[in-house]
């Protein structure tokens, strides 16, 4: 890239996450995104509402597409950084205010290129809660794209490396919450009222001795609520907050529905009544072996440390959404073996893979 470019978009980078927004109010993130868009480069810039795009169209032409993630975590800036988040109890700490930067770098460059195809870059929303690329995904046949990309920055790897995996590469997860109510009663008489604790703990244990006989399947307790601490009480109302896992989206509903089932046997056994709400919904990512083999190309052009990922990453990616609908691979680029993990208070996104990005996404653009 140009220093001046490189300049502009570590600017970005650094304006975006001092004012960070979470999923479905990245109304502030996305204007700074057009402005600089619209002010920097020759691209259309389309506003549809949540998100946006910016593209280059090529008359007669199948598109290839370029996906970043705006919205950031409900979490703390407690790190001393110049930059550092205005807004309490939000702040980037995945690293989407990297991911937008990099797309604006590669708008950038696209103005120098002259393509002879179409090129559309996604500017997606609520990447954190699954909602974002479930809207987005029917845009991709509506304009004839061929191609997706994306990129995700990961801890762990060596600083600029590219890490790649055909086929799995994140998994599928649910968030589920489980109300039980019941009757609440003096606590020196809890056999007057209806206590959902031993509900609760039973699905617990269920769970435990299900993901032990299941190394495919995981699920992780997220919270509990359970009555005050008032030693007069039995509580009647209670809840558990789960977040389950697996490879692929059919065991992971498999998975869901049998958790679904216990939770109701457990209300009838208990005369318990029983709500079930669902959210945060990914399925599995699944890159296409073109096009990893197009991102092993890019990287090899550019001299990159290209590195295969042994097993799918736990973490699921809404990425997958748009996998279902046309080939698309997503890849990673190191953020240091050890920097500080995404989704820590101690993380802030590398500013030294912002190149990196950029000339990634120009050569995957270019297929060398």
């Amino acid at each position: 890239m140009k220093q001046e470019n490189l300049t502009k978009i570590k600017n970005l980078r650094r304006e975006l996450h001092a004012n960070p927004e979470l999923s479905m109010n990245e109304i502030e993130t996305k204007r700074r995104l057009m402005n600089f868009l619209e002010e920097n480069t020759r691209l259309a810039v389309v506003d549809c509402g949540r998100w946006f795009y910016a593209s280059r169209y090529v008359e007669g032409t199948k598109g290839t597409a370029f996906r970043a993630d705006m919205d950031a975590l409900p979490m703390d800036e407690v790190i001393d950084i110049p930059h550092a988040s205005r807004n309490s109890g939000v702040s980037h700490k995945c690293g989407h205010d990297g991911h937008c930067a990099a797309l604006c770098g590669f708008g950038l460059e696209l103005d120098a290129m002259n393509p002879d195809r179409s090129v559309y870059l996604i500017f997606q929303h609520a990447e954190e809660t699954g909602q974002g690329a479930r809207e987005c995904a029917a845009f991709l046949r509506e304009r004839s794209i061929s191609e997706i990309y994306a990129f995700h920055n990961w801890s762990g790897w060596p600083e600029k490396s590219i890490v790649v995996r055909e086929g799995l590469c994140q998994c599928s997860s649910a968030g589920l919450t489980i109300k039980f109510t019941g009757k609440a009663s003096h606590a020196s008489e809890p056999e007057k009222g209806i206590n959902p604790a031993f509900a609760i703990a039973k699905i617990i244990s269920e769970l435990e001795s299900a993901i032990h006989n299941n190394r495919k399947l995981l699920c992780t307790v997220v919270n509990i609520k359970l009555g005050e601490k008032n030693f007069g009480i039995s509580p009647g109302d209670g809840e558990i907050s789960l977040t389950l896992r697996a490879e692929r989206e059919e065991d992971m509903r498999v998975f869901r529905n049998a958790v679904v089932n216990l939770a109701e046997r457990l209300g009838r056994e208990n005369s318990l009544g029983v709500e079930i709400v669902g959210r945060d919904y990914f399925p599995e990512t699944i890159s296409d072996s073109r096009c990893v083999k197009r991102i092993r190309n890019a990287a090899g052009s550019l001299g990159l440390n290209v590195i295969d990922m042994p097993d799918a990453i736990r973490a699921s990616e809404d990425f997958g959404f748009y996998t279902k609908q046309i080939h698309g691979a997503i890849f990673y680029i190191g953020n240091g073996e050890s920097y500080p993990a995404i989704h820590t208070s101690e993380y802030d996104f590398n500013d030294e893979i912002l190149e990196t990005a950029v000339d990634m996404f120009a050569k995957i653009f270019q297929r060398v």
